[in-house]
């Protein structure tokens, strides 16, 4: 399709962001002198049984949080068991959802608690736009719920509640047939009506405690907190502030190119964070935010997406190995619930990083890459080391959180004309 490459690129260099740091040292200390707060005097009673309910994301130490959590139920003498709660993820199926589970190394061997994916749902109730709310039977069995997520901005809304307690409450465990249903109406209805729900399932639900956990802007578990069942919607609502403040961010703006090394739904749930990328677009909106990249190139699926590769539709250019390795019946299952087709479609593709190099210098408009504004990072979670092109010279050293750790040097490619790593 096209000649021989003939792109002149950019020289680069490795820059080094420094972001907010405050690493969680020692989770079961922090654990428990969180839960220390909380009385359960007169709301439990010892063998009762209680879901802990746990998601699909890629949340630093979530083994831990949940070990230390089935102890501490343990330790009051109630009988915990884990449940899914990830809607349509794992290709809404049982056995995918629980695969997930293991990939997060969290498994009845790891956690020593039965795990209960079933993907069964009742109808509790409705709200007031018609909405009915489905929840897993597995849940509705038991005495009493725990909730366990991390409190994070969305990467499709804006609003007082994002991704956290509430959502995985309302939406991850309504299973396949609950997300789905909450994602139709929020065409019509946006994503407000999140708190609605929350506060009847709140009120209707035995909620023991949720867990709200938080990450630093290098991805590291900074925040472990109970909230007892009242005081979840508020709460989230402040940590959502203290999360977005906390988050790192490509510090350039009006890119090229962005390239990402690494996409999958272990790091985002679609796969790259518009939070980062600043580009979302579906039915309920779309936006484009800094950077700006007018190009962004996704090279390769991370092992621990399992296939799903929801979200490649908001990359410009992949490659081909990245599109064999997708599992089209989970990338579908997850764009249909979450009502977002377009994020399923499959960009043009190469068999190699040069090749999708060259198209990009061809459709970005310049003469060529050589003054290109280009960063490649590793993934979306991950953002404090980057490999950025000479033209952003001087916006780093006019910085104070940037700090260039190499020289400068022409892009390297390996053997099979594919980007040579750097070190993360």
């Amino acid at each position: 399709m096209f000649s021989s490459d003939t792109t002149i690129y950019p020289d680069t260099a490795l820059v080094l962001q420094k972001l907010y740091c405050s690493p969680v040292n020692d989770i079961q200390k922090e654990f428990e002198s969180s839960i220390s707060a909380i009385s359960f005097s007169g709301i439990i009673k010892p063998g009762q049984t209680v879901a802990m309910a746990v998601g699909s994301r890629g949340i630093d130490n979530i083994g831990s949080v949940v070990y230390s959590c089935a102890r501490f139920l343990e330790n009051i003498e109630l009988k915990p068991f884990l449940v899914p709660a990830m809607g349509s993820h794992g290709g809404a199926t049982a056995d995918g959802q629980k695969k997930i589970l293991e990939k997060l190394k969290i498994s009845e061997a790891s956690i020593g608690v039965p795990v209960h994916s079933e993907m069964e749902t009742q109808i509790i109730g409705r709200l007031s736009c018609g909405l009915n709310i489905n929840i897993s039977k597995k849940v509705l069995s038991a005495d009493h719920i725990v909730i366990i997520n991390r409190i994070k901005p969305h990467t499709k809304f804006t609003a007082d509640i994002e991704s956290g307690l509430c959502k995985m409450l309302t939406i991850g465990l309504g299973k396949a047939e609950g997300a789905s249903d909450f994602h139709n109406f929020a065409v019509k209805h946006g994503f407000g009506i999140i708190e609605e729900a929350a506060d009847f399932l709140i009120d209707k639900l035995n909620i023991l405690f949720g867990i709200a956990l938080l990450e630093d802007g290098y991805g590291n578990l900074s925040k472990i907190e109970a909230v007892l069942p009242l005081n979840i919607i508020n709460r989230e609502k402040e940590l959502l502030k203290q999360a977005s403040n906390m988050m790192g961010r490509i510090p350039f703006d009006f890119l090229d190119l962005l390239i990402i090394d690494y996409f999958g739904k272990d790091i985002s749930g679609i796969g790259m964070d518009s939070n980062i990328t600043g580009r979302h677009r579906d039915i309920v909106g779309d936006f484009c935010t800094s950077p700006h990249a007018k190009r962004i190139f996704v090279r390769d699926l991370s092992s621990g997406s399992d296939g799903n590769g929801n979200g490649i539709g908001l990359a410009d250019i992949t490659t081909t190995r990245l599109v064999k390795s997708l599992d089209m019946d989970k990338t579908y299952a997850n764009a249909i619930a979450a009502i977002s087709p377009e994020k399923a479609a499959i960009p043009i593709h190469f068999d190699s990083d040069r090749k999708c190099l060259e198209v990009c210098a061809k459709t970005l408009g310049l003469d060529s890459l050589e003054n290109a504004r280009i960063v490649r990072i590793r993934d979306t979670k991950h953002i404090d080391m980057m490999q950025v092109s000479k033209a952003l010279e001087e916006e780093i050293e006019s910085n104070q959180n940037l700090e260039r750790v190499s020289g400068w040097e022409p892009i390297k490619f390996d053997g099979n004309d594919n980007l040579a790593s750097f070190s993360y």
